[in-house]
């Protein structure tokens, strides 16, 4: 997973705030919102007691406040607390930020500034920014790709003194996407379903407590191509075509094309070892076996051609050229010449 930050990173910055080691201001900003929440939430609902916040903590939103006001609610001083909390949502939308310098460059030390920059970063060459570097805290939480989730779900896990199957992490991923918020909170309600003395989560514990199925996902038709198993490859595309709502034909389309393109790459990687082939194709190793039987069944010619496949069809279940066919026509169909390519 890439957590990149300016300064401290989020579990030095969790245990912290555990610790009540506070900073007089805190920049969270990046592309990945759910880390930002974590500790802003965290800072609201624990730096304060319930009646402690009532006169000593106050949220603004960006786009509905103006600079002033949070200088003015930042210099105020606790009354009966031992800090002044004050948050700032959508701090992105907020109108002359650089002003914030007049409050950042002499921060009250019982103030606790929180100012939650969603989906951007602050300009790091500021002086604003340079203002909060040196007297407050800076956090920086990138957007974690799609290949790192697996590993993500599986640290969230063990974090709970749980493991995971790696199909059923894939299987979590494809279905939830990497909204971090979704997946945490769909791993909080299969945790407590699971059976007493459960250690390991398993496909069949998703299947059952998720609804995705274990045997007819992208991942077993990413697998049935790899090993050109026919019969298997068009049950899971009639599974698609019935269930389109829980399966969306574009879905399937992303998939493939992702494990196509890195199958190109690894028909050129000259060192086929097994932690070079991941590493190069920034996957976890345990599914350089797809690629590998993939090598076989598909030829760098074939694989190309395939792209060009997955493309016309990515046109077609948007309207282009297709006038009548529904996404499960076009799915088989589509499976069919990938397999014939």
């Amino acid at each position: 997973m890439r957590e990149k930050q300016q300064g401290p990173g989020y579990r030095e910055i969790m245990e912290d705030l555990k610790n009540r080691n506070f900073r007089p201001i805190y920049l969270l900003m990046g592309e990945e919102p759910y880390f930002i929440d974590q500790i802003s939430n965290y800072i609201q609902n624990n730096a304060l007691s319930e009646a402690e916040q009532s006169f000593n903590q106050i949220v603004f939103y960006g786009k509905d406040t103006d600079v002033m006001n949070i200088i003015h609610a930042a210099r105020r001083y606790p009354m009966m607390a031992s800090h002044n909390v004050v948050i700032v949502k959508e701090a992105q939308s907020l109108k002359g930020i650089d002003e914030l310098l007049h409050y950042t460059d002499k921060p009250l030390s019982s103030t606790i500034l929180v100012l939650n920059y969603k989906y951007k970063t602050l300009d790091k060459r500021t002086k604003l920014f340079k203002s909060i570097a040196e007297n407050g805290l800076v956090f920086e939480s990138a957007k974690i790709y799609d290949e790192q989730l697996p590993a993500w779900i599986e640290k969230v896990l063990k974090s709970r003194g749980l493991a995971i199957e790696m199909n059923a992490s894939q299987m979590l991923v494809e279905f939830l996407g990497n909204d971090l918020s979704k997946i945490v909170g769909e791993i909080d309600k299969l945790i407590i379903t699971l059976p007493q003395g459960t250690k390991k989560i398993t496909p069949q514990h998703v299947e059952t407590n998720i609804g995705i199925s274990k045997d007819y996902n992208n991942f077993e038709l990413q697998k049935a191509l790899a090993q050109k198993d026919e019969l298997k490859a068009y049950r899971i595309a009639l599974y698609f075509g019935e269930n389109q709502k829980s399966s969306p034909f574009a879905v399937t389309i992303a998939t493939l094309y992702f494990f196509f393109s890195k199958l190109i790459v690894y028909h050129y990687v000259k060192d086929k070892n097994r932690n070079e082939i991941a590493s190069t194709l920034k996957i976890n190793p345990y599914f350089v076996n797809d690629y590998a039987q993939a090598f076989t069944s598909f030829p760098i010619a074939k694989s190309l051609r395939i792209i060009s496949i997955l493309r016309e069809y990515d046109v077609k279940s948007k309207g282009v050229g297709n006038y009548s066919a529904t996404p499960g026509d076009l799915l088989k169909e589509m499976i069919y010449r990938i397999l014939h390519a």
